[in-house]
């Protein structure tokens, strides 16, 4: 099967079985992962506070995206969770080291969305240069109070 063809399920069955072939996505190993929680009623207040380093911390294109969008509040804090989920699978991935960064790398970390709101990672500066092997997949999500983004970070491994 592939990719844009849908799964087969037959009746009665209880799972939908398919394969992805080499050619289709190049296998990959799992470096680290990473998942972060934010409230958002707080995180919104941490926002309005004068001094609040956070807004600084979002790229101009975070800034117009959500600037689109009714329920700002969820929308920075999902972003904020990102940022934090793609530090913590950094940091799994190169556990017992030192971190490479600080906190400057939280504004070189962006979520970019498509035309259907499909998000990705871009990253920027010292970040993007750092993680340029790597590939880094994200899920996003906000319901109620509290927005969630998990990271997967990985690299293509050798064929066998």
């Amino acid at each position: 099967m592939q990719l844009n063809e849908p799964p087969v399920i037959e009746a009665g069955a209880r799972r939908a079985t398919f394969e992805i072939t080499p050619d289709v996505r190049p296998p990959v190993g799992v470096l680290g992962v990473g998942v972060d929680l934010v409230h958002v009623p707080s995180f919104a207040e941490q926002l309005e506070l004068p001094e609040s380093r956070f807004r600084g911390l979002f790229t101009p294109g975070e800034r117009a995206d959500i600037a689109d969008k009714s329920g700002a509040a969820r929308h920075w804090a999902v972003r904020w969770a990102a940022k934090e989920a793609v530090i913590k699978a950094w940091s799994a991935s190169i556990f017992g080291n030192q971190p490479v960064m600080g906190d400057e790398a939280f504004g070189q970390i962006e979520t970019v969305t498509d035309a259907w709101g499909r998000p990705r990672i871009a990253l920027h500066g010292e970040v993007a240069r750092a993680l340029a092997a790597f590939q880094i997949d994200v899920s996003l999500s906000h319901d109620g109070d509290h927005a969630i983004a998990y990271v997967v970070l990985s690299a293509p491994t050798s064929e066998a």
